[in-house]
């Protein structure tokens, strides 16, 4: 059986003591550079749901009605299918509630501002055909935090709904 001397153990544990330090310090100063999650909305249609950050958020602050639109009409990535006679349903964090938000559709401001975290939208057919035109195989929503005044904007969540019955 070989032994190591005593002052080479006490030089390897340092080091794997100054090691470990480094790995933490190191995890640290990355979580510090991560950016302070947005507020969630969250889009339900039957016993489906999906949620996503803000598009477009700066921490609260004013982006502003150009940035907003601007960001209304930007493709979402997050996507779920809804059929006619579906319930759509909207959920949004209480401090985006607080402000007031508005559903979007394409781009184009559908509802006037709502303080409330959740709404349902019954008997909405989101995916009816207009005067000659097939029906839609998609639409883009979007929840935009604004004041009921239309001065603020503070966020916009984008999702993508597919028309189920034409899957």
């Amino acid at each position: 059986m070989t032994s190591q001397p005593r002052g080479r153990t006490s030089v390897t544990r340092r080091r794997r003591t100054v090691a470990a330090i480094g790995a933490v310090s190191a995890g640290l100063l990355v979580l510090s550079a991560c950016d302070k999650p947005t507020p969630m909305a969250t889009v339900t249609i039957g016993k489906n749901s999906v949620n996503s950050q803000a598009t477009c958020y700066d921490d609260g602050k004013d982006i502003g009605r150009k940035k907003a639109i601007a960001c209304a009409l930007k493709k979402a990535s997050k996507s779920i299918s809804m059929g006619q006679g579906d319930t759509l349903r909207i959920g949004v964090d209480p401090e985006v509630a607080d402000t007031g938000w508005s559903l979007y559709i394409n781009g184009q401001q559908v509802t006037n501002p709502s303080k409330k975290t959740y709404f349902a939208f019954q008997g909405v057919d989101l995916f009816a055909p207009q005067q000659g035109q097939p029906a839609p195989k998609q639409l883009y929503i979007s929840v935009v935090e604004q004041n009921k005044a239309g001065d603020e904007y503070k966020g916009v969540w984008n999702f993508k709904l597919k028309n189920a019955d034409e899957d």
